[in-house]
């Protein structure tokens, strides 16, 4: 192959021994798998963020339970309404049940622990759909440098092999095959590093979401242990 061929990515892919290509082709793939979750994982994000806002708003204002758990059918993919929804939901069955007993109702640790594990239920479901293809991220970022390490030592091994059979040791004869095999490296790391960027993003960010699902089911708890379970 010409020098000139050599000097597009184009011309470096094609004209790669068939296992660094090999290597291309799946750091391909794999960096544009990596970019649709980037894109699924930052409209995910970026909802349920925007949504946990408003919901919290929502339930201050109207100060309601009964009108707040309307109001969230309103809202879908929305982490804190889901968690409200599991709590509110576990403290209408336990008052309905504790006004068909004989006994009133009562700040009892049952009933409180009851709510608290429907949301703390809720909370675990929601962080794992936050945090859902995360891994892949995680993944990608940490094994296409390597995927592509072995593309360049493979390519390299073949260029000195090659250069041993020809016996032409000039430098214009082995240059081609190395640069193609860089190309790999080259290859793993532009796949690695957005990866590694969103990971720590959407990571950061679940985590957020998270933090704010516990102060709400700890707000949530204190107002129905004051008011509805006494």
């Amino acid at each position: 192959m010409s020098p000139a061929g050599t000097h597009s990515f184009i011309g470096m892919l094609t004209g790669s021994g068939p296992v660094v290509q090999a290597v291309l082709y799946l750091l391909i793939l794999i960096s544009i798998a990596s970019w649709a979750v980037v894109l699924y994982k930052w409209k995910q994000i970026r909802v349920a963020r925007q949504g946990a806002e408003h919901f919290i708003d929502v339930f201050w204002e109207i100060r309601n339970l009964s009108e707040v758990a309307k109001a969230c059918e309103a809202l879908p993919e929305n982490p804190v309404a889901e968690v409200f929804k599991a709590g509110y939901e576990e403290l209408v069955r336990l008052r309905n049940k504790k006004k068909s007993g004989p006994e009133a109702l009562t700040t009892e640790l049952a009933g409180v622990a009851n709510v608290e594990r429907a949301m703390r239920r809720a909370q675990s479901l929601q962080m794992t759909r936050l945090e859902k293809m995360l891994t892949f991220l995680a993944t990608a970022a940490s094994a296409t440098p390597f995927i592509g390490l072995f593309g360049t030592v493979w390519g390299i091994m073949n260029s000195f092999l090659g250069l041993s059979q020809s016996g032409n040791t000039t430098l214009q004869a082995v240059a081609p095959g190395i640069s193609e095999a860089l190309v790999a490296t080259a290859m793993g790391l532009a796949a690695a590093i957005p990866a590694l960027v969103a990971y720590n993003h959407f990571s950061r960010q679940a985590r957020v979401i998270g933090v704010e699902m516990e102060n709400f089911a700890s707000e949530f708890l204190n107002i129905a242990e004051r008011h509805f379970l006494v």
